[in-house]
């Protein structure tokens, strides 16, 4: 930060112009629709989707930057160079000014465009980008040497970032190998419907406002007064997001989304029934065609093996470290990726923070 600081102190003392983003880059649209992707293209294709998928041509050829324009991922941003092409809704920013490093606008964008989106979307409807929100958003531009130690900064978090992702997803992969291992010994076999019962939730709307969880196939929906169950249960999702399993032992209200389970604890621990049904991969029994849907007698029928108690806390013991290292934000690699990501937001924002030169 003293070098930072010394090169404003040299080269910018009573502050830096701001321009208009249109004043700096061109900004375009891609051209195809969103379902354009081909699985084993040449080159990337940027949708409204955080992450580019493949095509197998491209439109776009240099150092660009990427804005999802509609949609839940809106004003995500993707940095890149080389060869690409873009859905009709991304904007795309290219041919940036001699004065303006493209990284150092990625980062400013980054900090501050979302913000701007939201403040000037239509209330009540879902936020979206137009032309005119881009164009006149304001960029700060302090001198060269000064957006290259900014980017050279928050660069070197950006990489640590990916890093501990990298490792994030081996050690995801480890845990579903040895996950899938430890449910491959032969121990009594029975099925599911024999030691839990799968039970149907209900409407939550009649309820008041409390600090019980309403829990639907896509998590915790709000909180209410009551709950349906107070034992600890797996929740399994009948439609919708068919891998989002839940254990909860505390008191919990449930939709009709979602399944709750009453589990004969004298047979089973209910945390081992939620790591088996994990093992699933339960999006593999949809039957249905549109919005994916899975019935109880479909789960009823799947067979468990269920060792002795002993056996089944060793096992319970084993996967809960594994879980906490890959999945809790509290502990492990989730933890250390959620703290660079606020040590990266705190020095993007000291760094960003320019005074407007006056001009008289």
């Amino acid at each position: 930060m003293s070098r930072i600081n010394d090169l404003i102190n040299k080269l910018c003392p009573n502050g830096v112009e701001y321009k208009s983003l249109d004043k700096i880059v061109s900004i375009t649209t891609g051209k195809l629709n969103a379902n354009a992707m081909v699985e084993d293209g040449e080159y990337a294709f940027f949708t409204c989707d955080a992450k580019p998928f493949k095509i197998d041509k491209y439109a776009f050829d240099g150092e660009a930057i990427l804005i999802s324009g509609n949609g839940s991922q809106v004003g995500h941003l993707n940095y890149y160079v080389g060869k690409f092409n873009a859905y009709q809704r991304t904007y795309v920013l290219m041919n940036f000014i001699d004065s303006i490093i493209p990284k150092y606008l990625y980062h400013y964008l980054n900090a501050y465009l979302k913000v701007h989106i939201d403040e000037n979307s239509k209330k009540g409807s879902v936020p979206y980008i137009t032309l005119p929100m881009l164009q006149g958003f304001n960029v700060p531009t302090p001198p060269i040497e000064v957006q290259e130690e900014i980017v050279k900064i928050l660069d070197k978090f950006g990489e640590l970032e990916a890093e501990l992702e990298a490792e994030l997803e081996a050690r995801k992969s480890q845990y579903e190998f040895w996950r899938g291992e430890l449910f491959k010994k032969k121990y009594n076999e029975c099925k599911l419907q024999d030691i839990l019962t799968i039970k149907n939730g209900r409407d939550y709307k009649h309820l008041n406002e409390g600090n019980v969880p309403v829990y639907g196939s896509g998590g915790i929906m709000t909180y209410v007064d009551s709950f349906t169950y107070d034992k600890p249960s797996v929740l399994i999702p009948r439609k919708g997001s068919l891998g989002n399993v839940f254990y909860v032992d505390k008191p919990f209200w449930n939709v009709d989304t979602i399944y709750y389970t009453e589990i004969d604890e004298s047979k089973v621990i209910p945390k081992y029934i939620y790591y088996f049904i994990q093992n699933q991969h339960l999006d593999r029994l949809n039957i249905a065609g549109g919005v994916p849907s899975m019935t109880q007698a479909t789960l009823n029928r799947l067979s468990i093996m269920v060792p002795s108690i002993e056996e089944q806390n060793r096992i319970v013991n084993i996967l809960d470290k594994f879980d906490a290292l890959v999945n809790d934000i509290t502990a492990g690699i989730p933890a250390e990726i959620e703290l660079r990501r606020q040590q990266y937001e705190y020095y993007r924002n000291k760094l960003l923070s320019f005074e407007e030169l006056c001009h008289e």
